[in-house]
């Protein structure tokens, strides 16, 4: 070997710190020293040491190890996690001392005592995805491990990483040990009457048609809503099972109802048959089933049916108002009808593509049928998110043309819940929070099983400064909308206006595990990260956010947010400064 030529050689990397070790050093600084130095001593060194293992950095909060074997690194590190799962039984969560582990196998560079290189720089990548008293490792240590070791890995797919030329693929282990890996508990019976209505079959004979019957699905799901004796799942939360074979019983408890409506659509020309068939959660039996054959102009009508046998066979009473409402429901053109579905299906690939297109859609709805409400409030939400999302140039005037087209909607219809969702909206980004929180309220008036109107509120109160009504809502869209990552980045935001950084942190996680991709919700840990005193995990943070979207600005971001009291988006900015992140 010539002098002075770097040595290199092929090691596994453990990478591993503390969960929140600035939370817990701020609350009792010499019994966390004394803790994590007796859990140093009398469990991580030695067994490391007991796997060949080799610590070669050690950090306030945490520490590398290099290992000759794959498999032991992985052994070390599970019955690391094990272990520690068993001290922190039955002790409160902000009590516990938890290790997030990340495992890596690569070629590392050797600098007498200390180890360099990618294979340590991807080790620490794992350990930061990592979910606390958990395990996070490289798709190279995953296939070396497989057949080798008896943990239950979830594939994370392929996640982009600083300074490595293509994404590396990561493996998951979410549980800490075997008696901690039961199924998380279901949600709670909701005190009235509960449904979830799965995607009704496309039974057209043309695949083209699926929108169609996705329509029919999310029409029938809305009028449910609207019923105040019903507790509804929302439509993301039900359209998660869409082409699975379903255990019906199961995803009941899934999702936390006590009814499950599915059925079929299909369609010819200007006729729409329907099937439809409520199931008893607890037993499988079926309660009702109809057959609906009617022309598409009254597809509204063919809904109230729906409802209103679901609402006799559950026994729930109709208010006055809701009664009074559904009286002399309308006919819809029938193509406007089928541009609206089609509409609402771009939508909902959220995509600066698809949203050109359900804007063009929707406005040919409204042009067919200019007393159609839905179709303008989808133009109205669709101005919304182009306009926060920087999507297709939007115009200076985009907010207040999806105001205008809110204000028709509701004008159109008054008692349309979507119409007051898109009118808040477009108040909220017009920082007209007053008259946004009105609209968001009366949506909820309209629709109580309204996530988005939720959602909506959520974030209102939030720009308010009224962060713990904010959470309450928020959790309240996460109940009817378990799929609704929109409302993780809403409650974490909340949470961590309210300084609950630990809590925040785990929110903004299980956004990603949602929305991989987000690059808001990755600006928001960097800052969580710059606060509880993690300047590393900040700036990497900082790095992948900018991989993702390189024009990024926090200058846009302080413009367009619309907070009352201007102090809580400097809390925002100083964590970044705290990590040395210029804004």
């Amino acid at each position: 070997m010539a002098e002075g030529r770097a040595r290199r050689r092929l090691a596994a990397i453990l990478a591993a710190d503390v969960v929140g070790y600035s939370r817990l050093i701020r609350a009792d600084e010499e019994g966390t020293l004394d803790r994590f130095k007796a859990l140093r001593q009398g469990l991580i060194d030695p067994k490391i040491a007991g796997y060949q293992g080799r610590i070669f950095k050690q950090m306030g909060d945490g520490l590398l190890a290099e290992f000759a074997s794959v498999v032991d690194a992985v052994r070390a590190a599970a019955e690391v996690q094990q272990a520690m799962a068993e001290r922190n039984a039955g002790m409160a969560r902000h009590d516990r001392i938890e290790f997030r582990v990340g495992i890596n196998l690569g070629d590392v560079v050797i600098d007498g005592d200390d180890i360099h290189g990618d294979g340590v720089n991807v080790a620490a990548r794992m350990e930061g995805l990592a979910e606390p008293g958990g395990i996070c490792v490289s798709g190279a240590v995953y296939e070396q491990v497989r057949d080798r070791v008896d943990l239950p890995f979830q594939d994370l797919g392929e996640q982009e990483v600083k300074n490595i030329d293509r994404p590396v693929r990561v493996w998951r282990w979410a549980a800490a040990a075997p008696a901690a890996r039961a199924e998380p508990e279901p949600p709670s019976l909701p005190d009235r009457p509960s449904i979830a209505v799965l995607p009704f079959d496309n039974m057209s004979g043309d695949p083209e048609q699926e929108y169609f019957a996705d329509g029919i699905t999310e029409d029938i799901i809305t009028d449910l809503s609207k019923v105040s004796g019903l507790f509804v799942i929302a439509r993301n939360a039900s359209f998660a099972y869409k082409g699975q074979k379903l255990d019906l019983r199961q995803v009941c408890r899934e999702l936390g109802v006590r009814h499950l409506l599915e059925g079929s659509v299909r369609k010819a020309g200007n006729r729409v048959r329907i099937n439809a068939q409520m199931i008893d959660g607890a037993t499988g039996g079926h309660l009702w089933a109809e057959r609906y054959d009617r022309d598409l102009e009254d597809i509204f009508a063919v809904q109230d049916d729906v409802t209103r046998n679901i609402v006799d066979a559950l026994k729930v009473a109709l208010t006055a108002g809701e009664e009074a409402r559904r009286e002399g429901r309308r006919k819809v053109d029938p193509e406007a009808y089928d541009c609206l579905a089609r509409a609402r299906k771009c939508f909902f690939q959220f995509s600066a593509d698809a949203m050109v297109e359900c804007r063009a859609m929707a406005e040919r709805a409204s042009d067919l049928d200019p007393g159609f409400a839905p179709a303008y409030a989808l133009q109205a939400l669709a101005l919304n998110v182009e306009s926060f999302n920087g999507w297709n140039d939007p115009r200076p005037d985009h907010l207040t043309r999806a105001l205008e087209l809110a204000r028709r909607a509701c004008a159109a219809d008054p008692h349309e819940p979507q119409a007051y969702h898109a009118l808040a909206l477009a108040h909220m980004w017009l920082k007209n929070l007053d008259d946004a929180e009105s609209a968001a309220e009366r949506a909820l008036e309209l629709d109580c099983n309204f996530a988005g109107a939720c959602a909506a509120l959520a974030t209102v109160r939030d720009y308010c400064g009224r962060h713990e009504s904010g959470i309450e809502l928020a959790e309240r869209a996460l109940r009817l909308d378990p799929q609704y990552d929109l409302a993780l980045q809403f409650l974490g935001r909340a949470q961590f206006g309210l300084r609950r950084y630990h809590e925040a942190e785990a929110t903004f996680k299980r956004r990603l595990i949602l929305s991989p991709r987000s690059d808001m919700t990755r600006a928001f840990l960097a800052a969580l990260y710059g606060h509880t005193g993690r300047h590393e995990e900040a700036r990497r943070m900082w790095r992948d956010m900018l991989e993702i979207n390189p024009d990024y600005s926090v200058e846009h971001l302080r413009r367009i947010m619309p907070y009352r009291d201007p102090a809580w988006f400097d809390r925002f900015v100083d964590g970044l400064r705290k990590a040395g992140i210029p804004d």
